[in-house]
């Protein structure tokens, strides 16, 4: 009882089967670094996104992160959504405020300064595999970057992909492709996204959002064509620090 009498400020991460996350590991360490000892992170895992109204009932709550795959669900939970967070649609960062629960997106800030420094002039097009919340902030940055994109998906609507319908054509078009899919995420490490590696080239840019194990099968795979390559750890961690500034601003 100390211990949480001493924990004034908590935050968490809001997912589903979330045994493994980052963000505990990282926020945790910040605390621990900064000396905020009545700081505490944890992991609320919530077997459906209903069981949300308990959760923000109890005390001494100041944030809460938000992973797969409760990003686009939790909206309606909410009383405001930071600009951003409403275009793109998915919400993975919320501040309590006296006004009540405001959405924001940091996964698209942090996406972008990953993703910036790896570009290169003859990067036009890229393809999103996956089309659940992460993607919808990779589309929103590449859409701010003047970047054209294709989703990809296993069951496309108008105006995406199937997977099938990918072939040596499509890869030459399209030079950067980004895994949003949980695809290769430990411990299916072994699994990767059914593209045509074959046709991967010096040109291409593979991006996991991935970051466990820290190359996965899909950056493996385009490392061995020569392709530029980057796990989703850097975009997390820019993602964090957003998310640390939000709830302190």
């Amino acid at each position: 009882m100390e211990k949480i009498e001493m924990e004034k400020n908590r935050f968490g991460l809001v997912g589903k089967n979330i045994s493994y996350s980052f963000s505990r590991g990282y926020f945790s360490k910040k605390f621990k670094k900064m000396g905020l000892s009545d700081h505490s992170y944890e992991n609320f895992d919530l077997a459906q996104i209903e069981d949300f109204n308990a959760l923000i009932s109890e005390s001494n709550l100041k944030g809460l992160n938000v992973t797969i795959p409760y990003k686009e669900a939790v909206i309606p939970f909410l009383d405001d959504l930071h600009d951003n967070a409403s275009t793109i649609g998915a919400v993975n960062t919320i501040k309590f405020t006296e006004k009540g629960l405001k959405g924001f997106n940091t996964d698209a800030y942090g996406f972008q300064k990953s993703l910036e420094p790896l570009l290169r002039p003859y990067h036009k097009k890229a393809l999103i595999l996956g089309t659940g919340g992460a993607s919808k902030a990779i589309a929103f940055v590449f859409d701010s970057l003047g970047i054209d994109f294709c989703y990809v998906s296993r069951n496309p609507d108008r105006h995406q992909l199937s997977y099938s319908e990918l072939n040596d054509e499509t890869m030459d078009s399209y030079q950067i492709i980004v895994n949003c899919s949980p695809v290769g995420t430990f411990p299916n490490i072994h699994d990767k996204p059914d593209i045509p590696y074959p046709h991967l080239t010096e040109q291409h840019l593979l991006f996991d959002l991935i970051y466990n194990p820290e190359k996965t099968a899909f950056l493996k795979a385009g490392t061995t064509k020569g392709a530029s390559v980057q796990n989703g750890l850097s975009m997390l961690e820019f993602q964090a620090e957003k998310a640390w500034e939000i709830w302190h601003s």
